[in-house]
């Protein structure tokens, strides 16, 4: 598996997909909810910030990979909740499992399997 672009925006564009589709697997969420989901699983060593994640919940919407939806509840602002389609999901495992071979790939070559 080869890497383009010098500076890595595929990659990034890939892993922050990857990751928003990844919260919704179990439920749906808004937008500030898939963030803090997504900054507690990593342990705060990944965060989006609204300027950057509402850019890809669009695109992912407009790809058919996600539905949203807007809801309203008394005393709170409304809130888009997004959910994934059939097609998000078979996106999602496709991605889970090359993401998988690439990261294994990636600890054979820098030799984390034997630090």
């Amino acid at each position: 598996m080869a890497i383009g672009g010098g500076d890595g925006s595929a990659l990034k564009k890939g892993t922050a997909e990857l990751l928003v589709l990844a919260q919704l697997e179990d439920r749906q969420r808004h937008g500030y909810e898939i963030a803090q989901q997504i900054a507690a699983r990593a342990e705060g060593a990944v965060s989006f910030h609204a300027a950057s994640l509402y850019p890809i919940l669009y695109k992912l919407e407009g790809r058919g990979l996600i539905a949203g939806r807007w809801v309203e509840k008394a005393g709170q602002q409304r809130r888009r909740y997004y959910r994934l389609t059939a097609e998000g999901r078979r996106v999602l495992a496709e991605r889970r499992k090359s993401w998988s071979a690439f990261m294994q790939a990636v600890k054979q070559a820098a030799g984390l399997d034997y630090a």
